[in-house]
Order: C-alpha cells, then sequence, then structure tokens
C-alpha cells in the first residue's frame, strides 16, 4: 500500500454548491481542484441528471443559480472586453446563461458593481447583494466618464488607507471601511443587453445579512452604521417590490438576527439572545408577527443549525445553510463530531433525515422526489456526491471523483477515545501510523481545532493523513468550547485556558496509555486559530511536548482587541472584560504572560493579511521565545489570510505543510 504525498492534495477535486433545478429532474454543482502551474484553484460547473456530467471547461465558473428548469445563471469573465476591464481594475459583474441541453454558455447581462450573489425573483427580475462603497454610493448609476474618475481616485489612493469606522477590514476580504453589503433589484433585458433597471434597495451605510421572498415583499435584517457596527442585528425590514416602500417590521434589542427564513407562508428569524452564553450562542427559531412588529419564540435550539466539522480538503462553500420545502425547513446542525440534516416542522419539532457519521458540507431537497443531494466527507473519504432517501435517511454515493487519487494509499481508520475530565465526557481520535506493529515505538502529533466553536470529527483530514503516512501517530479531540453539544459545553467565557486545557491533557494522557507505542518523549502539538492560541497556552504550562507548530494564533487578548476585525467585540465577550476597567482579565487569559516560562521549540505560522489573528500576534511570541533563547521560527506568507491551510495558494498550501512536518521532524526525530 502506498503512502499519501505531502502534495497529495494538488489532485484531489473538491465538490461545492449542490441545487436542484426547479422541476427536481436534475441538479448542478461546482467540482474545484488546484492548479500548481499557475498557483490557482480552477472551479467548472457539473451536471447530475441519473449521470454525472461536466457542463462548463474554462476552470472560472464557481458559482449558480437555476434560472428554470433547463438554464443556468453563471458569472464569469470570459470575453476579451471583460478581460480588458478587469485588467483595469473595474469593477463590474459578467453573467452568462448556460442550456444544460446543448449549447455554448451566452452572455445574459452585466451589472456595473460587485455582484456577491443573484436570487431569482421572476423572469427578468433579480435580488442581487453587491458590494456598496457609501463615499461613492451611486457608482453604478454613473457614466463611464464619471466612472473612470472614481476608478483612478481608487489608485491614486491605493498606497494609503483611512480608517473613520471599525471594524475597518475583513479577513478574507481586505480593508472594508466604508463598504457595505447592498440589496439591489435588477431587471434585465430578455433580449440579453445590459439590464434596463438597477435600484439600490437599501441605504448606503447599511450592511444587508439574511433575505427571504414571499410574494411581492422581501424580508431582510442588518446594520445601519457610520462610525461602529452594531453587536447583532435587531431589525427586521420589508421591501415592497410594488411601492418601493421599506419599512421597519420588528426591532428587539434581546436578539442577533443570523438569518430569514419564508416557510408555507411564515416568517421566521433565526436567532439568538447572546445573554446566556455570549456572542456564540446557539440561534433558536422565533415567528415573525408582522402586524405586532413583535418575534415569539417558536423553537429553544440547545445545537447550532450549520455544519461545523473541519477539514482542509474543502473549497468552494457549501452553498444555502437552509432550504424551506412546504412546510418543513431543513438545515444542517452538528452533533458531537459530526453533522447531520435535519429538518425543522411548522410546529416547532425538530426531526433528524440523514444522520449517518461524517460531515454534510452542502445539500439540496426534494420532496417530491423524497431525496435530498448531498455533498459530503463519509467514510473516511475525501468529498463525493450522495443521494439520500429522506424518509429512511439511507445514503448512497453517486460519484467517483476521488477514487482513483486515493487508490492503494493508506488512508488510517479513525479509532475512538474517551476520557472523563473535569466531569465532561471528551471524545476524539486516533490514527495510527502507516504499517504499524504493536512491538515498535512512534512518535506522535497532537492536532487541537480552531474556533473554538467547532469540532474536529472522523473526517478526511490532508495534513492529518499525511503525518499517519509518514509514521506518526495522530490524535485530536473536542474539548470544552467545541461545537456540537450544548450551549454550556461551548461557553468558556472568560475560562480559555481553564477546563479546556485540562481536557486536552486529560485526553492526551488517555491516549498515551492506550497507546504505549507512543513514545512520551516524541509527542508534538499543533493547532491554527483557537488552536494555535491553545498551542502558546500549552507551551506557556507545560514541557511535555517535544516541539510545537503555532498557526494564525492568539498570544495577546490586549492588543487583539484592537486590530482583529472582531477584536473589539469578540475579545471582550470571550475573555468577559475589557481592556479599560478589568484588563486583568483579558492578560491572565493571555499566552504571552506565561511566555517566560516556555522551553519548547516552537514554530510560528502566520499569514500577513490574516485580520482575524493579525500577524502581530505571532510575532509576539515568537519574539518573547527568541529573546529567552528558546528555538523559534517564524513564517510569514505574504497575500494569504486566515484561510491559508483550507484556501490559501497552492504553493503556499504545499510550503506551510512542509514548514511543520520539517519542524516535527527535527525534533521528534
Amino acid at each position: 500500500m502506498e503512502a499519501i504525498g505531502l502534495k497529495e492534495f494538488l489532485n484531489y477535486r473538491f465538490l461545492s454548491q449542490v441545487r436542484y433545478a426547479p422541476d427536481g429532474k436534475r441538479a448542478a454543482f461546482v467540482v474545484s481542484n488546484c492548479n500548481e502551474e499557475d498557483n490557482c484553484y480552477e472551479s467548472r460547473i457539473w451536471l447530475y441528471d441519473g449521470e454525472i456530467k461536466p457542463l462548463t471547461d474554462i476552470g472560472k465558473e464557481s458559482s449558480f443559480i437555476w434560472l428554470d428548469e433547463n438554464r443556468l445563471l453563471f458569472n464569469a469573465v470570459r470575453s476579451a472586453k471583460e478581460k480588458k476591464r478587469a485588467e483595469k481594475k473595474d469593477i463590474f459583474t459578467s453573467y452568462y446563461v448556460l442550456d444544460v441541453r446543448g449549447g455554448e454558455a451566452m452572455p445574459a447581462f452585466t451589472l456595473p458593481f460587485a455582484a456577491m450573489s443573484v436570487r431569482r425573483l421572476e423572469e427578468n427580475l433579480f435580488l442581487v447583494y453587491g458590494m456598496t462603497d457609501a463615499n461613492n454610493p451611486d457608482f453604478y448609476k454613473m457614466d463611464e466618464e464619471e466612472r473612470g474618475k472614481v476608478l483612478k481616485s481608487y489608485q491614486d489612493d491605493k498606497d494609503y488607507e483611512v480608517f473613520d469606522e471599525i471594524p475597518f477590514w475583513s479577513n478574507g476580504r481586505g480593508v472594508m471601511n466604508k463598504r457595505r453589503l447592498s440589496m439591489f433589484i435588477v431587471e434585465t433585458d430578455p433580449a440579453g443587453k445590459d439590464p434596463v433597471k438597477i435600484e439600490r434597495i437599501t441605504n448606503p451605510l447599511f450592511s444587508a445579512r439574511g433575505s427571504a421572498v414571499r410574494g411581492d415583499f422581501i424580508y431582510y435584517s442588518g446594520n445601519e452604521y457610520e462610525t461602529k457596527s452594531k453587536l447583532g442585528s435587531h431589525d427586521i425590514y420589508r421591501y415592497d417590490r410594488k411601492t418601493g416602500e421599506n419599512k421597519l417590521l420588528a426591532h428587539d434589542e434581546n436578539v442577533n438576527v443570523h438569518d430569514i427564513v419564508e416557510s408555507d407562508g411564515r416568517i421566521l428569524v433565526i436567532a439568538n439572545t447572546m445573554k446566556a452564553h455570549g456572542l456564540n450562542e446557539n440561534a433558536s427559531v422565533y415567528l415573525l408577527d408582522e402586524k405586532a412588529g413583535t418575534l415569539s419564540l417558536l423553537r429553544h435550539e440547545e445545537y447550532n443549525m450549520y455544519s461545523d466539522v473541519g477539514s482542509d480538503c474543502r473549497y468552494g462553500g457549501g452553498g444555502e445553510s437552509s432550504q424551506a420545502r412546504g412546510s418543513r425547513v431543513y438545515h444542517l446542525t452538528t452533533r458531537e463530531g459530526s453533522s447531520h440534516l435535519y429538518a425543522l416542522e411548522s410546529s416547532g419539532d425538530s426531526t433528524p433525515i440523514v444522520t449517518k457519521e461524517g460531515s454534510i458540507d452542502g445539500f439540496s431537497v426534494n420532496e417530491n422526489a423524497g431525496e435530498a443531494l448531498l455533498i459530503a466527507l463519509y467514510d473516511g473519504r475525501l468529498q463525493e456526491l450522495y443521494a439520500a432517501d429522506i424518509e429512511s435517511g439511507e445514503v448512497r454515493r453517486l460519484s467517483h471523483f476521488n477514487d482513483d487519487v486515493l487508490k492503494d494509499k493508506y488512508v488510517a481508520e479513525y479509532n475512538p477515545v474517551s476520557v472523563k475530565s473535569c466531569g465532561y465526557d471528551i471524545g476524539g481520535w486516533v490514527l495510527l501510523p502507516k504499517d504499524y506493529s504493536p512491538e515498535k515505538s512512534y512518535p506522535a502529533i497532537f492536532d487541537i481545532h480552531g474556533g473554538p466553536k467547532t469540532v474536529y470529527g472522523p473526517v478526511f483530514y490532508h495534513e492529518m493523513q499525511l503525518w499517519a503516512n509518514m509514521g506518526y501517530f495522530v490524535f485530536f479531540c473536542n474539548p470544552k468550547g467545541s461545537d456540537g453539544r450544548d450551549n454550556d459545553f461551548m461557553d468558556i467565557r472568560g475560562h480559555y485556558g481553564d477546563t479546556d486545557y485540562q481536557n486536552l491533557m486529560d485526553f492526551a494522557d488517555a491516549v498515551l496509555e492506550k497507546y504505549p507505542q507512543i513514545d512520551k518523549k516524541r509527542v508534538c502539538v499543533t493547532g491554527g486559530s483557537y488552536g494555535g492560541f491553545m498551542t502558546n497556552w500549552i507551551i506557556g504550562h507545560t514541557d511535555r511536548f517535544c516541539c510545537a507548530a503555532s498557526q494564525r494564533s492568539i498570544s495577546n487578548w490586549l492588543s487583539y482587541y484592537g486590530v482583529s476585525d472582531i477584536g473589539f467585540y469578540f475579545a471582550v465577550d470571550q475573555c468577559d472584560g475589557d481592556i479599560f476597567d478589568t484588563p486583568e482579565q483579558l492578560w491572565k487569559q493571555s499566552p504571552l504572560r506565561y511566555a517566560k516560562d516556555v522551553k519548547t521549540p516552537t514554530l510560528f505560522i502566520h499569514s500577513d493579511e490574516d485580520y482575524r489573528c493579525p500577524l502581530e500576534q505571532g510575532i509576539q511570541m515568537y519574539t518573547a521565545l527568541a529573546v529567552r533563547g528558546v528555538p523559534a521560527r517564524m513564517c510569514v506568507f505574504h497575500g494569504e489570510n486566515h484561510e491559508l491551510s483550507r484556501s490559501g495558494k497552492p504553493l503556499h498550501r504545499i510550503r506551510r505543510l512542509t514548514e511543520m512536518t520539517d519542524w516535527f521532524e527535527k525534533y521528534s526525530g
């Protein structure tokens, strides 16, 4: 049996955005892959109609919607004119129509702004989310000469930034000062020319989130602010397409709106209160009373309503987070280390639909056929397309995109381990090294997930499988603070490095006891984001690990407060303190405070455009070790953000994994 190589992920296929056509007779989805030569990703649209076949082949088709049972609408830059506009840094989005029965994709329309998503309301009428610069809110209305002046001003000012609000940047999107996600109504010309009408229906300083459509009404939520983004969205609006009226329907300071769903004529609001468990509190479901302007609780939910299982083998997003079909709202939910498909009934009851162990990364439901299509990580495999029976929950595999790449390769099985720690049952898994023999001694790697409100599960993870193929034991778990359980379990506000740390150490002890083949002197530790925070914390509190690799970490909650895109509220919420009145709370939970005790050789990996856990967080911890003579190495990736390990440029992902692996080999050999 051959070993999985470090660069093997270059050959993986990643699936996303599965959607049934309106009549349910066929579906489409996106398949992506790495392009090592051009150091990028390619994406193409595929069709499923009993058979699986490609629809596009340029490699830039990453999202789409169905216009009807036969036609797809997708955005792309294809023509010479469009490519020239893109080279000049013009701001626009071009759409094409493709008939899946045959023929070439034809130009549909071009929008004079950066569109983020599109939804068809009726023939030739669309609801579009697009980015607006509040300093130039009518850019989309301007003629070519006026647009040219604005675009020139952007180029003239590219060497400096002005911040006059918070947050002023956003991970993965860069500087966002005065940028807002706006809603537009777009009426197109059936002849395929430019739209005949474009109307922005939200104010320039309003940033929209979530929307539902019922008849001529569009329901949505969001925030309007000038200098400081509000914590949570408390308002629900209704836009009347006939009259053009925007009306505030409900304002409730007690809820933070996540999403709005229309189901069987009712408007459901997915929201949390943030009171009992802070920002990360799982959302419940409310029913909107339009006349009274109130929200009534339909279902109190202790589990999340989305998938939160970690993997480094995805690309392109999962698609819709929920789908209303008749009286049901289908949604994903994370339970322990897996994500399942559930249905919210009109009564407020919750019904399990698909509960197979693994991770559902995207889905589309066809109630008429009694079937759901799933993009999932199942049975230790990479992503594939599956069909699930809605009544029985039985799942069958439809695609084989990744069979060949893993054929005759060693894929380590997920061996469960559980330990009682601080009153909780802490569960996790162990991967055995390739060609494992109980008579031999092995090094090991302890991998800690991010979040902290995410989970690890028994799903394919390239870096873990690589290390197992190199001869390491690999183990990982879900300590307190993780997702997949109730609100109380995920709530560690004010207690970072407390119960969670003890859970991790107890789990490590349990693994070492169960597998005495692990050499206790050759155990490495790593993690990213919260896992990076915890790696920093661990090396300041124990010398039990031979080396560490801290990735995109937090080291100092005091400085994190002022530089992260979420720092001004996340640090306060999670540390249960602030820099003015209780700075000791933030400092007490900062790994940097304990860096004077570190003896563990540590590699730090960071990206210079990581605005979630900014670069200075890693630099501070690196410097603290370096000045004390502790072996330390800092690797900074230019042009990458917080998603380096999951969707960074292929060559950067290779270098990152090479740096980590070389570090482990050096100190565990």
